[in-house]
């Protein structure tokens, strides 16, 4: 992709901002429209009672890996150079942030990119919520909690096992990152089939997913064509959501990026969505533990997302989508902390064979 002529006319930073403001704008637009959730999904495996939310999740995902593995075969994207790949890892940080989240997740009715999401269409929860996460999540990343999780991270990590590459331990080929990929997508179609999801809502589920490759593409290009150094990423929201919140209550200059630009693009996105499609509705808290819940569930997904490197999105689909070793740790704590969670939980408040909000 060239990109000179909106480099000639639009400086790095801005137009990496901009960049990151469409990418999010399509996510946000797209999981809005079909209800993409990985607390929904998990639950409904989990409870063996398949919905909409299963099949959405699996063709997001399955659209993530192919379209970005697809993209590294043709050489549009140098993978290597993604910070997941190219510089250490922590792998006690993934399998102890993967169960946090999952249980965060669950109490908190969704994941870091879902809340924002629903924030957007008017749920007041949903906004408060996502504020407790991205505080914790600074003070993991740069305040309090800092050494805390340094330390946890420290204990296992990717070096020991002679690094983070899927691909480079099994030896898999292209090929067969993307036939596993259509392997994911036909379990998604399938289940789909099956519980008669809408074609429209698959169609929103695949777009959700192929914003994570255009972010890739997008910032690969910019990596080989600005002048100053750019970081290679995908989608993620533990990281840009504390750089975000830090943006708005620092004093102006600092650095436009792309992860900037990022989450208001799936605000913006995901409101837009909304009202024209009236859903914007205001919700809010139903009680005081109610309150509570949610709160502790956004302080366990702040810490465990930036302790794994990523939160739902970031780890366990961007990630995953370059096969990184502890992007499918982190996952799959998610998905086991999820169920265990949701397990304890629905005797009390979400009684089993309920369907899934």
């Amino acid at each position: 992709m060239d990109l000179t002529y909106l480099l000639d006319r639009i400086s790095e930073p801005w137009l990496l901002a901009l960049g990151g403001l469409l990418v999010g704008a399509l996510f946000g637009a797209f999981a809005q429209q079909s209800r993409f959730c990985l607390r929904a999904a998990s639950i409904e495996f989990s409870r063996g009672t398949p919905g909409d939310r299963l099949p959405v999740w699996l063709l997001s995902f399955s659209a993530a890996l192919i379209g970005t593995q697809v993209l590294i075969s043709i050489g549009e994207v140098q993978a290597n150079e993604a910070r997941q790949l190219a510089s250490p890892q922590s792998l006690s940080g993934a399998l102890l942030g993967g169960l946090m989240f999952g249980t965060g997740m669950v109490l908190a009715r969704g994941c870091a990119s879902r809340l924002l999401v629903l924030s957007a269409t008017g749920n007041l929860r949903a906004l408060l919520s996502g504020l407790v996460f991205a505080v914790v999540a600074q003070a993991s990343l740069r305040g309090i909690l800092k050494p805390f999780r340094e330390w946890i991270a420290a204990l296992w990590t990717t070096g020991d096992v002679g690094g983070n590459d899927i691909t480079a331990h099994l030896g898999l080929t292209s090929g067969m990152t993307i036939a596993f990929g259509c392997l994911w997508l036909i379990a998604g179609l399938v289940i789909a089939w099956r519980v008669k999801v809408p074609a429209w809502q698959l169609i929103a589920a695949a777009g959700a997913g192929l914003a994570i490759p255009l972010a890739w593409w997008f910032t690969s290009a910019m990596a080989l064509q600005a002048f100053d150094p750019v970081q290679i990423e995908g989608v993620t929201f533990t990281g840009p959501s504390a750089d975000t919140l830090m943006l708005v209550l620092s004093p102006p200059g600092d650095v436009l990026d792309f992860d900037i630009g990022l989450v208001p693009g799936v605000f913006l996105g995901s409101f837009l969505a909304a009202f024209l499609t009236r859903q914007l509705e205001l919700q809010g808290f139903e009680g005081g533990k109610s309150m509570a819940r949610y709160l502790t569930g956004a302080t366990l997904m702040g810490f465990g997302g930036m302790l794994a490197g990523g939160c739902a999105v970031g780890a366990g689909v961007t990630g995953a989508s370059i096969f990184a070793l502890t992007a499918w740790i982190t996952l799959t704590g998610i998905w086991l902390s999820a169920a265990i969670t949701d397990r304890i939980l629905s005797g009390r408040l979400e009684p089993r064979g309920q369907q899934v909000a």
